[in-house]
């Protein structure tokens, strides 16, 4: 079952981006020894249930411009920056748009979109209950711009993240490792001890390129098990004990 959540306004910041403070002092991430430090989660598809909201905005904005988007472009687009979708269907399509402009019709639709009610993914409001319960380090880790990362944030809950960092304030985001490896550090874990969640491709090769252990939550496009990569159905299955394992397993 999916649950909503409301969504409020967005406020500017630096990287990596403290999201505000969480119930009670964190330990040092360095306290958990050879375990698990820190846990990195992705937003769209992850947490929260707008991939398909990407998608509808980007076939309205292209349809106003008279261009019909192919379905099958979707698995293209899905989980990678803005700017390499948007140049993308402006490749595919040919329409008369700059991608600076392309960019804010984007981004306007969208928060348009959750303007209402935000889904959640199922599990996803436990998982966030439950580390910050246990004090475990977490990072808001997304592709999205920094407008639309705090707009959700506000929504998701601010308390439940040591920090976020945003796909426009990276010199390279996903599928590079830089956005995660910067959390990482924002969060003074070491990368190898970190938990990165992720439900596409691109997300996962940025997890796995800073050598997170990488759980994938398919939500669009299906993810292949790999050395590193754990597959789940849901973030259901997913919990601090789970999470936990992960470094176990690597010992």
């Amino acid at each position: 079952m999916t649950s909503t959540i409301p969504a409020f306004g967005a406020t500017p910041g630096p990287l990596p981006r403290a999201a505000g403070p969480a119930p009670a002092p964190a330990a040092p991430a360095a306290a958990a020894g050879a375990g698990l430090q820190a846990v990195l989660l992705d937003m769209d598809g992850t947490l929260v249930d707008t991939e398909g909201f990407w998608w509808d905005v980007e076939v309205e904005v292209f349809a106003s411009l008279g261009h019909t988007l192919d379905d099958s472009w979707r698995h293209v687009v899905v989980g990678g920056p803005l700017t390499r979708s948007a140049g993308f269907l402006i490749e595919a399509t040919g329409a008369d748009i700059t991608l600076p402009e392309l960019t804010v019709l984007l981004n306007d639709g969208f928060e348009a979109r959750i303007d209402g009610a935000l889904p959640l993914m199922p599990g996803a409001e436990r998982l966030l209950a439950e580390l910050s319960e246990h004090r475990v380090p977490t990072a808001l880790v997304s592709a999205s711009h920094r407008r639309i990362i705090d707009r959700v944030m506000n929504s998701l809950g601010r308390r439940h993240f040591g920090l976020s960092v945003a796909g426009d304030e990276v010199p390279r985001t996903k599928p590079h490792p830089d956005p995660y490896l910067a959390a990482a550090e924002g969060l003074g874990a070491d990368p190898a001890r970190c938990a990165v969640v992720e439900d596409t491709a691109t997300g996962v090769a940025a997890g796995e390129g800073a050598g997170c252990q990488v759980v994938a939550v398919p939500s669009v496009a299906p993810i292949a098990p790999a050395a590193g990569r754990t597959v789940v159905p849901s973030l259901e299955v997913v919990d601090l004990t789970f999470l936990r394992g992960l470094m176990t397993e690597m010992r």
